[in-house]
């Protein structure tokens, strides 16, 4: 089936409370995310973020305009989230969004299994091209997130 994962950790500068309510609210995700996605948020705004939640947005990739729906499927506030893709580009979409309180701030970590469609060519594709591109939009987030939060430098965390 071709399932893949993604890992990255950040070491944010503000207190657990601040880290969860900062990402639990999906506004700040085109401000976290690179111009070139052409990111915008579909659902009514507010989103009241729960379990169970819809959240739709479009997105812009190679030039083809995309529709993606995830449904959170679990939430534990201010510790975690879970947001899955209900329809959308990928086979398979499961972002857990983790937060503990850290030494510097507040550890971000985020774990995402997916699975691209069409078999090998899904899995050229995601050698070629899809897991850059996933790599590169995370390093994005992490300077974005930088200079949200007081003009800090995020590193990644261990």
């Amino acid at each position: 089936m071709g399932c893949y994962t993604l890992d990255c950790r950040v070491t944010a500068p503000v207190a657990l409370q601040e880290a969860f309510e900062f990402f639990q609210n999906p506004s700040n995700l085109a401000r976290i995310t690179p111009p070139w996605l052409r990111l915008r948020i579909t659902s009514p705004q507010p989103v009241e973020m729960k379990l169970g939640a819809v959240i739709t947005y479009k997105i812009r990739w190679l030039g083809l305009r995309l529709s993606w729906k995830t449904v959170i499927t679990e939430y534990e506030p201010p510790f975690l989230f879970v947001d899955e893709q209900a329809a959308g580009p990928y086979r398979l979409w499961r972002h857990r969004h983790t937060f503990r309180p850290g030494i510097e701030g507040t550890v971000v970590a985020d774990h995402v299994d997916y699975v691209l469609p069409f078999g090998l060519a899904g899995r050229i594709v995601h050698r070629l091209l899809v897991r850059r591109q996933l790599e590169h939009i995370f390093a994005f987030r992490r300077q974005a997130l930088g200079s949200i939060w007081s003009g800090a430098t995020l590193r990644a965390a261990k």
